[in-house]
């Protein structure tokens, strides 16, 4: 296999970029770590991990283009993303703040089917996974090689860069933030969330 050592190189840092940034996953990831803890958001973390690993197979296999090219499969994709990134931004902006917080581990939002349909529906997931299958050559003259070069190098990107953010959500949890100060960052990663829902219709 003759790999590209500059294009690996350069393919790794853009996935860094794209997929360690804020969108509706990672303000999610930051949430769910906060109000359930990391041993109870590892569920979650799971689905999401699927859902976005099919996302991003589905981008490498040039399948997004196919779907594409039928209008009413991906105005359904859209609206079903945007509502349930709709729902996700309500759920997290209108938590529970405060040590009278009871939090349910039950709550669709933040289970591993959670995670998953949220990853599977992610916009911004698809938008950077496009992005990243036609950037960078990773393996020289073997077309299928790249591309599952480039699927497997995005998945362990998510892994890391998520684990990370859903621990973040952990080391808020313990930092014990004033309510008035846990509300406004309820608002925040819920307003990030409901803006992507927003931009899918866009």
């Amino acid at each position: 296999m003759d790999i590209d050592l500059l294009g690996l190189s350069l393919f790794t840092l853009a996935a860094l970029v794209l997929l360690g940034s804020p969108g509706p996953a990672i303000a999610a990831l930051v949430a769910v770590g906060r109000s359930h803890g990391f041993t109870k958001g590892l569920g979650f973390y799971g689905g999401l991990q699927v859902g976005l690993a099919l996302a991003a197979g589905v981008s490498a296999a040039g399948l997004f283009s196919l779907i594409q090219a039928f209008p009413i499969i991906t105005f359904t994709m859209t609206v079903v993303a945007a509502l349930y990134l709709a729902y996700l931004s309500y759920k997290i902006a209108t938590a529970p703040v405060g040590p009278q917080e009871t939090k349910s581990t039950s709550d669709f939002a933040s289970t591993p089917l959670g995670g998953f349909v949220l990853g599977i529906t992610n916009p911004k997931a698809y938008v950077a996974f496009v992005s990243l299958m036609a950037s960078y050559s990773v393996v020289r003259s073997n077309t299928f090689a790249d591309s599952a070069a480039k699927w497997l190098l995005c998945v362990i990107v998510m892994i890391v860069v998520d684990i990370v953010w859903l621990w973040l959500g952990v080391i808020i949890q313990k930092a014990n933030l004033r309510p008035e100060a846990e509300r406004m960052l309820n608002i925040v990663m819920g307003a990030t969330i409901l803006l992507t829902a927003v931009l899918a219709f866009v």
